[in-house]
């Protein structure tokens, strides 16, 4: 099963690159501990990098409670999302 992470700007920045495809993931918290896999040599940026993010599968945003349960299906979009602010 395979989908796409989309990273946020600043994690695609450490990277090198905007997108990851990942093989295996059959819930949103099998793709982040998939995703953190890739940052193996930035975890302590990765970690403070998502802790500002939200988290989307195919657009529409999840619920930080079933985070970790919601599942996916094969060609489904995670998007890390930038916490943003304005007035």
């Amino acid at each position: 099963m395979s989908i796409t992470v989309e990273l946020t700007y600043d994690l695609a920045k450490l990277l090198g690159t905007r997108h990851l495809e990942l093989e295996g993931a059959a819930t949103v918290g099998d793709a982040l501990r998939l995703t953190r896999v890739h940052f193996a040599e930035q975890q302590a940026d990765f970690d403070r990098l998502t802790r500002v993010t939200a988290l989307a599968v195919n657009g529409v945003l999840i619920n930080h409670r079933n985070l970790w349960a919601t599942p996916l299906a094969p060609g489904d979009r995670v998007s890390f999302l930038k916490a943003a602010a304005g007035g």
